[in-house]
């Protein structure tokens, strides 16, 4: 059977699916609006992008996660990094755009910045969170990258129009 909607592969069922649901109900009773950042890690020489898979949603995707109360945009990019990646920035993240992410929930929203002035302190392990993690060549990207991911390189790589939903 064809899946019609790209998106339906990645979405969450089961105990994932309930667990995730879960977490966006928590995050709507503690906070009316959720934000979040991702970065686009771009290696300049090897023209690679750096992508995470987590142990619990599905498909490759960018780093990032959600911006917690007191903290900026770019502090919440900068701890995300470092746990998900071990990444450091060298220089300011470029902010490429925003995003309404209503596949999560009806009040969430992401801030998409390019990183090309960075250090990775060593490689990522897989831990807890993270099950997979590497730099990958802009043409070979692997198998189960996310919709939302391809659609972010497009947009910065390709010069495809900005979408505002992510």
């Amino acid at each position: 059977m064809a899946i019609s909607d790209p998106e339906q592969s990645f979405r969450q069922t089961g105990w994932a699916g309930l667990r995730a649901r879960l977490f966006h109900l928590y995050f709507l009773l503690r906070r009316p609006m959720t934000l979040g950042v991702r970065g686009l890690i771009h290696d300049r020489a090897s023209n690679t992008v750096f992508l995470i898979r987590h142990t619990y949603v599905p498909g490759w995707q960018l780093p990032g996660g959600g911006v917690e109360v007191g903290e900026t945009l770019g502090e919440a990019l900068a701890r995300e990094l470092a746990e998900e990646g071990n990444i450091a920035l060298t220089a300011q993240p470029v902010l490429k755009s925003m995003h309404f992410n209503c596949r999560s929930s009806r009040r969430d929203h992401v801030g998409l910045y390019l990183i090309e002035t960075f250090n990775q302190i060593a490689p990522k392990l897989p831990d807890h969170e993270i099950a997979e993690a590497g730099f990958f060549p802009l043409d070979r990207l692997p198998h189960g990258t996310t919709p939302a991911t391809l659609r972010r390189l497009a947009e910065v790589f390709e010069g495809e129009p900005v979408s505002p939903y992510w």
